[in-house]
């Protein structure tokens, strides 16, 4: 599994806060069902733009959250990892940022970051990076 084949598999791994985990006391007019509609629409756009990816929301406790990304880092071979503003904006959710990025460093070595700012700018921090898969359409 050395070699990577586009044709299996996804480049990106798009890692986020699930939106159940999140303290929205913080975020004056969003709630969960917002947050996941947010988070729904800006996985459908990236599939409309020809992305493939690995979505893997996570919860707030660090352990969990590495448990959970080991769990979808070893389903493929990652080019790109897209880390979520909730996971790196929130002073509280540092050491849980620290965590996803040395697990993901240490199992997908030679990996690239990429960061966005909303569920709505995933597709630019990506793009930054990684261009979109052309899959045949049969």
């Amino acid at each position: 599994m050395g070699d990577r084949d586009s044709s299996k598999g996804s480049d990106i791994l798009s890692i986020g806060l699930h939106p159940s985990t999140v303290d929205y006391s913080r975020y004056p007019g969003l709630d969960e069902a917002t947050l996941a509609a947010r988070i729904e629409a800006g996985e459908a756009a990236l599939r409309v733009a020809g992305f493939d990816f690995v979505s893997c929301q996570v919860p707030a406790v660090p352990d969990e959250a590495e448990a959970k990304v080991r769990e979808c880092a070893a389903t493929g071979s990652f080019r790109v990892a897209m880390i979520g503003a909730g996971v790196r904006m929130a002073p509280e959710h540092t050491l849980l940022f620290e965590r996803l990025v040395n697990v993901l460093n240490e199992m997908q070595p030679g990996i690239k970051f990429c960061f966005n700012t909303s569920p709505e700018t995933t597709i630019d921090a990506l793009r930054r990076w990684v261009q979109p898969t052309q899959r045949d359409k049969g």
